[in-house]
């Protein structure tokens, strides 16, 4: 196990021990509940389950509450006072992009705040809480540059779908994570992709096609044409 002194959180432009001094002490991060849908059927058992009646194979899912314990290394009780409120102040009303120092290569989404209830100046301890989006995120997506030095060996994904040379016909594999994605797709000619044996035509520039989404697995885009295509897609995991 990690020293807790060499753990941390960036929270958007912050970080936890480097910028204010706090020692990681506990992460509480539930899984997040499925929204499901049921009908009662008069005369009938059971129920009807609508969860997939919208999104087909798909389930949506609630926010996620995520609970943060850290304690303040320099023991500074004079300063408590201010650095409490420094960090509410960073805090309060503002979505940030979430990074556990123990899962860099991804990131949250959501809101935080400084939980004065679970926080206590006599143990110098500092608690924050809040919701966040039910899926983690790719730290990098398929467009942007990334680095060997947060990379995952055992679950991490190499993307380059950016700039893609189409001479003819060019079949692109994606391996997808849990989150459904429709992709946006950048051309620099009109130009056709094929999705489940299925045609499509892809306009100059920058387009979503809504029927070609990216599920968990093997994914495949056979592009048709002259020029160069990018594929933006940041995958999403529970």
């Amino acid at each position: 196990m990690e020293d807790r002194g060499t753990l941390g959180v960036l929270i958007g432009g912050k970080h936890t021990l480097r910028d204010w001094n706090l020692g990681w002490l506990s992460i509480t991060l539930g899984f997040p509940e499925a929204k499901t849908y049921e009908q009662d059927i008069p005369g009938a058992d059971g129920s009807l389950d609508l969860t997939e009646a919208m999104t087909p194979g798909d389930v949506k899912y609630k926010q996620r509450s995520l609970t943060m314990e850290f304690d303040q290394l320099d023991k500074d009780y004079f300063d408590w006072n201010s650095k409490v409120s420094e960090i509410a102040n960073y805090l309060v009303g503002q979505k940030f992009k979430i990074f556990l120092d123990s899962d860099p290569a991804f990131y949250y989404i959501g809101r935080l705040k400084l939980d004065s209830e679970k926080s206590e100046k006599a143990e110098s301890k500092i608690t924050l809480s809040g919701e966040v989006d039910p899926y983690k995120y790719e730290k990098y997506s398929s467009l942007e540059d990334w680095t060997w030095d947060d990379f995952n060996f055992e679950t991490g994904i190499v993307r380059e779908y950016k700039d893609l040379k189409i001479n003819g016909s060019y079949k692109l594999y994606i391996p997808g994570r849990r989150k459904k994605i429709v992709p946006v797709i950048e051309c620099s000619a009109a130009m056709q992709v094929t999705y489940n044996e299925k045609i499509y035509s892809l306009p100059l520039g920058r387009s979503k096609v809504f029927d070609i989404w990216l599920s968990e697995g093997d994914n495949y885009l056979v592009f048709t044409g002259t020029g160069t295509v990018s594929v933006d897609y940041r995958g999403g995991s529970l």
